[in-house]
């Protein structure tokens, strides 16, 4: 990559994080402006379109991002759990710290997953149905479960887990704490109901 090409991707980025970096429980993406991202990058507005068509442009590059850093980030926790550990505990502990280190990440797929833009709302589905094909894949080599439950076991999951990512947003380190523990009781009760299931088919 030449210094050029460098460069323009360094800009990129910086408006990317300049992005996230202004993302809050009050103020969302809608309600961002091209000028304020720009200025926080430390590039001039007409600039702006070297690197993106619109801000549209620049959310969904954001949304996708953030999908492949949750999927990404829960592959390293599958690595750490084939090393010896329980599941559910390192995959949920996995997500609270993902969710601390990254609020804004998590807070624009979970602001868009409901927001006005459908061409938002398709982009974070896209990424949570990746997120509970790869949970399906991993359930279905791991478990005895077939295809059909692992699947309904990884939605059930990925609700809860979403839910508490949510609630973890504005509790203390204390409260993330006592909310992973009942997090991860909840996933235990699902993954027990999906094995009963599976035991019940199979006897059928």
């Amino acid at each position: 990559m030449g210094v050029r090409a460098q460069q323009k991707e360094k800009t990129r980025r910086s408006l990317i994080d300049a992005a996230f970096n202004q993302l809050s429980a009050e103020h969302g993406f809608s309600n961002l402006s091209l000028r304020e991202v720009a200025r926080e990058a430390g590039i001039a507005p007409t600039s702006f379109y070297r690197h993106f068509k619109d801000m549209d442009e620049l959310g969904l590059t954001m949304v996708d991002e953030g999908g492949l850093m949750l999927r990404q980030l829960m592959r390293k926790a599958r690595q750490r759990i084939n090393k010896g550990g329980s599941t559910i505990r390192i995959s949920t502990d996995t997500f609270m710290e993902f969710v601390a280190s990254h609020p804004n990440v998590f807070r624009l797929l979970l602001q868009e997953r409901s927001g006005n833009s459908a061409a938002f709302r398709q982009a974070v589905n896209r990424e949570i149905r990746h997120f509970v094909e790869e949970l399906t894949d991993y359930l279905t080599h791991s478990t005895t479960l077939n295809k059909t439950l692992a699947t309904l076991q990884s939605e059930a999951m990925l609700v809860i887990v979403f839910n508490a990512g949510a609630e973890a947003l504005d509790i203390t380190q204390q409260g993330r704490k006592e909310l992973a523990e009942r997090v991860i009781l909840q996933l235990q009760m699902i993954a027990s109901g999906a094995q009963s299931m599976q035991m019940t088919t199979e006897n059928k």
